[in-house]
């Protein structure tokens, strides 16, 4: 590990052992308030040892927090914790060898040639993540996602499969922590409708990885699936790629878990370090603060000039987003945190939004992710001497100066590769960062009361909808207003009311005519047509 001091007073920290590079040469930090920086940084690193050493990091609901354990077993604060880690990765290889090898198999006798992955959230971004990065065409199965409750999605995804091998030739791995997450039971619902009517039975393609004695847990043992994989409570969903969430899916497609797992494990080890020009994960988390005064004033910009990290910044907006975003801190004081996080990949964000970048609002820093090796094929020159990967890097290094030449701040991440080794790192990394950070603006990064809160306000309106059905007049004529049936039910909010209204007549799976009118307020509605 090294850090260059440039002679304008900032620093590019590298680690050759990783092949990784953090540049905050162009990020317009001032040194002084870097230096200052020093002891919080150490105390951050602390509170990080304590939490691998099984500190209770979530305060709220009193757990430990030891995501970092799954690459790191022998960290792990108990044995039980250790063997449970150890034995669900062996499980988890070897049963995606038996279904390579055949020995798990398709009902009809096949071999399992497709994969299907439901779940929402932490449960498949970071999977779908890892899958289009290290995915390719010579997978022993090809992976396809369900990842919200949206019907036409589910037919599309359902369609394409169908069109491939075929529902009989498909593995479906369920993904959900409590068993009792809607979207992700809604999605399993309809795919095992579409399973019975092609005339196959739902349990004997499905696998499911959830917490022990949750409601998944119970269904998938009566039901008798395929395998049931764990999830546990120390492990949140948006730091679950590393444990049978995103392990199980990866290797079911042939990809190197192992080679993930050891990336993490030595970015882990580096970003132990104390001092920030030693510690990656510490001068990306020095850098968010400093460049949003210690409140995330500026979003995160994430632009990765590789195809195959495309997913990378849908997947750092739950890490980072649900992770910071607090209207508490650790005292009880509202202090309303948070980074924003959006990104589209280069060069295409050159064609894209950078424009507003450059010359509009200055509320953001970007942050470049640069990967060294440019193919794994031969060399192809698309102009003398020159390749396409010249160009790519030509136009992230043109992008980066134009940003620079307005004063808009930048950072750049680079790996010498995108394999599957490379992303493991990238996960780790990022998982520290956010850590670090959160000690440093002294807030719990590990809880996402906000997301409890959209829950429950989802149940209260499936809970109004009944109650707009049963009121429903069943004959035309006695069609009503949402104002009319606002009154007649006892609720307060007319607009919530014509919205259900609305959603009940056209969306098209319930019996609810809209009789006459178009607009949201003066449409009449009716249980069904008269007789």
């Amino acid at each position: 590990m090294s850090d260059e001091r440039t002679a304008d007073g900032f620093w590019c920290v590298e680690d050759e052992s990783l092949g990784l590079t953090i540049d905050l040469t162009a990020m317009g930090l001032d040194p002084d308030a870097v230096e200052v920086m020093a002891s919080r940084v150490t105390r951050a690193v602390a509170a990080m040892a304590a939490l691998e050493a099984g500190a209770i990091a979530n305060p709220d609901e009193g757990r430990q927090v030891g995501h970092y354990w799954l690459r790191a077993p022998e960290l792990a604060p108990e044995p039980a914790l250790t063997a449970a880690i150890e034995e669900a990765r062996r499980q988890v290889l070897d049963f995606s060898a038996r279904v390579h090898a055949g020995e798990v198999s398709a009902p009809s006798g096949g071999r399992f040639e497709q994969l299907l992955v439901i779940g929402i959230g932490g449960s498949t971004l970071g999977p779908q993540y890892v899958s289009h990065a290290l995915g390719g065409a010579a997978d022993p199965m090809r992976a396809a996602f369900i990842d919200n409750t949206d019907p036409d999605g589910i037919d599309r995804v359902v369609a394409r499969l169908r069109a491939g091998a075929g529902l009989r030739a498909t593995l479906t791995v369920v993904i959900s922590k409590s068993g009792g997450t809607r979207e992700t039971r809604n999605g399993m619902l309809e795919v095992a409708r579409a399973y019975r009517a092609d005339g196959l039975t739902f349990a004997e393609h499905a696998v499911a990885v959830t917490g022990e004695g949750s409601e998944l847990d119970r269904v998938a043992r009566s039901d008798g699936w395929r395998a049931i994989f764990p999830m546990w409570d120390w492990v949140g969903g948006r730091t679950s790629e590393l444990s049978a969430v995103g392990l199980l899916p990866a290797a079911l497609q042939g990809l190197d878990v192992d080679a993930m797992l050891s990336g993490a494990r030595a970015m882990d080890v580096a970003t132990r370090r104390d001092g920030w020009q030693q510690n990656p994960a510490a001068a990306l988390a020095v850098a968010w603060f400093l460049t949003g005064d210690g409140h995330g004033d500026r979003a995160m910009v994430v632009l990765p000039y590789k195809d195959r990290l495309e997913l990378f910044s849908r997947y750092l907006q739950q890490l980072v987003m649900e992770s910071l975003g607090k209207e508490k801190d650790l005292d009880g004081a509202t202090v309303l945190q948070g980074i924003a996080v959006y990104g589209n990949k280069g060069s295409t964000d050159q064609h894209a939004f950078v424009q507003q970048l450059r010359d509009g609002r200055d509320d953001f820093f970007v942050t470049f992710i640069e990967v060294l090796r440019s193919r794994s094929s031969e060399v192809f020159e698309v102009e003398p001497r020159v390749t396409s990967g010249d160009y790519l890097f030509g136009y992230l290094e043109g992008t980066r100066k134009a940003l620079a030449e307005r004063g808009r701040p930048s950072l750049t991440v680079t790996l010498e590769r995108a394999d599957a080794r490379g992303v493991g790192m990238l996960i780790a990394l990022y998982e520290r960062a956010v850590g670090l950070y959160a000690t440093l603006v002294n807030i719990n990064a590990y809880h996402q009361p906000g997301v409890e809160a959209g829950k429950r306000a989802a149940n209260e309106l499936l809970a109004l909808q009944a109650r707009i059905e049963a009121a429903l007049p069943v004959e035309a004529d006695a069609a009503v207003c949402a104002a009319d049936l606002a009154q007649a039910i006892g609720e307060g909010d007319v607009m919530q009311v014509a919205r259900v209204l609305r959603h009940l007549a056209l969306g098209g799976e319930h019996e609810v005519l809209r009789v006459t009118g178009t607009g949201l307020l003066t449409s009449k509605y009716c249980s069904r047509r008269a007789s």
